[in-house]
């Protein structure tokens, strides 16, 4: 089964509100956001999905917009959701580590996809798109399973990273690339009421 049957698979099988990710409101991106960025930046949410961080971008009145995940059927929920509105976002069906971003953004969202790339040629690519994509002077948030997290998530391994841990991984493939602004520990409780412990990590691309 390739990555994107799986994660087909995955969305198909259950309602968006009983995935394990799954929050009603995306408080804490959102959070980030607004402390971090303003509202006239150029945002990409990766591995944004069905994810409802999304709405509250558009609420907000921000954008332009991108989001972009493996899964098709992930974006047809959020788009499915979103309504007319959807017709606003920019969405892209794509593998971060296969894909050549087209153009720049100023605020990069990854909540949850770096920590599935467990092999070091997989978090090259996804560095590489990274520099690629991120404008300089942009901000980058990048979460993950803390070293005291989940070992797996959608019957999928995963690499758990401390904040100080990911920043020395950023470096070693982007040499200068980012700086940590700040590392953050995000308790995420599951839709049926489980612990998942978090890294929330603030980086700041060179200007």
């Amino acid at each position: 089964m390739s990555k994107q049957e799986h994660w087909n698979a995955v969305y198909g099988a259950r309602a968006e509100e009983a995935l394990t990710w799954f929050e009603p409101t995306a408080e804490l991106s959102l959070q980030l956001f607004d402390a971090f960025s303003d509202k006239s930046a150029k945002i990409i949410d990766v591995g944004g999905g069905a994810s409802r961080f999304v709405d509250g971008l558009v609420a907000r009145g921000a954008g332009p917009i991108t989001v972009l995940d493996l899964s098709p059927e992930a974006l047809e929920t959020s788009k499915t959701r979103l309504g007319a509105m959807a017709d606003t976002v920019n969405w892209v069906a794509a593998d971060i580590t296969e894909w050549t971003p087209p153009s720049q953004w100023d605020f990069w969202h990854d909540r949850a996809v770096f920590h599935f790339l467990t092999e070091r040629d997989q978090r090259a690519a996804y560095f590489r798109a990274l520099s690629a994509g991120l404008a300089p002077g942009g901000v980058a948030i990048i979460a993950t399973f803390a070293p005291d997290g989940p070992e797996k998530c959608s019957n999928l391994p995963v690499q758990r990273w401390s904040s100080a841990d990911l920043a020395v991984e950023a470096e070693a493939h982007q040499p200068g690339l980012l700086h940590l602004v700040e590392g953050r520990r995000h308790v995420h409780v599951t839709p049926k009421g489980n612990l998942q412990p978090f890294e929330v990590n603030i980086f700041k691309r060179a200007e």
